[in-house]
């Protein structure tokens, strides 16, 4: 018992570092402290509840391999956590495309062809959507649509444009408050 709770008291960098080494009762007690928080974070990005187990589960695989490379001068380990998770659930969400769930048992769930504007104007506030990022500079525009409706990180947004990444994430943000006073 005093073992488990000598875990407990671990810190998550105390425990990422007796992960890289092998210690599986570590593994065991980051997922008890994290799991929960980390399955949020897989369900934003899913919106599905056994897609968003799956990808804790094979985000905790990746930490198991990983851990070694948690450097905490780089950063919270929390967060690394959550980028591990959040990178896992994108690649699901890739992997898998987009589906349409039907409710008829003889068909199969088909892939639907994503054209973003397309179906954010089919909503019901779509066309006041619309006109408040085509009001945007095209290059907020660009990095919203890449990030929200394709699913790619800001690092990845940056490696696609071939821009700094800091300047990405000033385009998103920026596009994002502009669209909030439009949508307002």
């Amino acid at each position: 018992m005093q073992a488990v709770d000598a875990i407990r008291a671990k810190t998550l960098a105390d425990l990422l570092r007796a992960i890289a080494a092998g210690d599986r009762p570590s593994l065991r007690a980051l997922y008890d402290a994290q799991s929960k928080r980390l399955y949020g974070v897989a369900y934003a990005v899913l919106r599905d509840r056994d897609a968003a187990a799956d990808a804790v589960h094979d985000a905790f695989l990746r930490i198991a391999s990983r851990a070694g490379q948690f450097d905490p001068s780089r950063g919270d380990a929390s967060a690394w956590l959550g980028a591990v998770v959040r990178h896992t659930a994108l690649d699901m969400a890739r992997a898998r495309g987009r589906e349409m769930p039907t409710d008829d048992p003889t068909l199969g769930d088909q892939p639907v062809e994503a054209d973003a504007l397309d179906r954010l104007a089919a909503a019901q506030d779509g066309d006041r959507l619309r006109r408040c990022l085509e009001e945007l500079d095209a290059k907020n525009r660009q990095g919203i649509v890449l990030a929200f409706v394709h699913g790619l990180s800001h690092a990845q947004i940056a490696a696609k444009l071939d821009l700094p990444l800091g300047t990405v994430k000033g385009w998103i943000r920026r596009g994002l408050l502009r669209l909030r006073t439009c949508l307002a």
